[in-house]
């Protein structure tokens, strides 16, 4: 049967498809793992003496230690079984994971996701990060987006700036409609295009899939002003809570 280090390195190879470092002649089995384009590290597997993690007696229980940049779940963690401040590492923003079956995997796993995103590159958080919500301003004299969908349920529209494929549209019609008109599902991205006017510059465009229509008196620039605190939409922006949940 795996131990839960030959497991917990299966999941980072799979996900993240990073391989264990051995950097030390020392200390042969501390495995750092590390992203491949920016070479930080995001999590480091070790075997320790018990009594070093202030523990009795000198048998060696593997660890593994990850980045944690918010300090309030650091020091909440730390006051649960399995979890200690950070040992080889910078205590204030790393933790030590006892892999002694006192934390579960799943969780341990969840703390890899963490440390990962903690220490990407902008663009690696981009490609994992989860899928986010965006008002899409869409202005009428350029573009018919008002029949857009007529015929079809996917377009291509110009990409925005951190928009990534799964992420949701909500397209905002300017004048004289003033209000967000369709919920769609961004269905691919980085789409080669090159354009340029007076008025405009598109350099990429993604395709968007509609999911949801709305009535051009439901959600209006004045209801989005009063009840949302939306004073413009000029470009890709998200979108509060409550709007989300309304929009739904």
């Amino acid at each position: 049967m795996a131990s839960i280090r030959e497991n917990i390195a299966k999941y980072i190879k799979k996900k993240y498809k990073a391989s264990p470092e051995y950097l030390w002649k020392r200390y042969p089995d501390y495995a750092v793992f590390r992203h491949d384009d920016n070479r930080k590290w995001f999590a480091i597997i070790m075997d320790v003496e018990a009594n070093k993690l202030g523990r009795p007696g000198t048998e060696r229980i593997d660890i593994i230690d990850v980045k944690i940049d918010d300090l309030m779940l650091r020091d909440i963690l730390l006051k649960q079984e399995g979890f200690l401040p950070a040992y080889h590492m910078n205590k204030g923003s790393w933790i030590t994971i006892l892999l002694d079956g006192s934390v579960s995997q799943d969780e341990i796993c969840t703390m890899i996701d963490a440390s990962f995103l903690d220490t990407a590159s902008k663009k690696k958080k981009d490609k994992f990060r989860q899928p986010k919500e965006w008002i899409v301003p869409a202005n009428p004299k350029y573009y018919d987006i008002e029949h857009a969908f007529d015929d079809t349920d996917e377009i291509d529209w110009e990409q925005g700036a951190g928009i990534i494929k799964g992420d949701t549209v909500f397209m905002y019609v300017g004048s004289p409609v003033s209000a967000i008109l369709y919920k769609c599902k961004v269905t691919e991205i980085d789409i080669p295009y090159d354009y340029e006017d007076k008025n405009l510059k598109i350099t990429a465009l993604m395709k968007i899939k509609l999911q949801k229509r709305y009535e051009p008196d439901k959600f209006t620039f004045d209801r989005l002003k009063s009840e949302y605190g939306i004073y413009a939409v000029r470009g890709p922006r998200g979108i509060p809570n409550s709007l989300s949940a309304a929009l739904k």
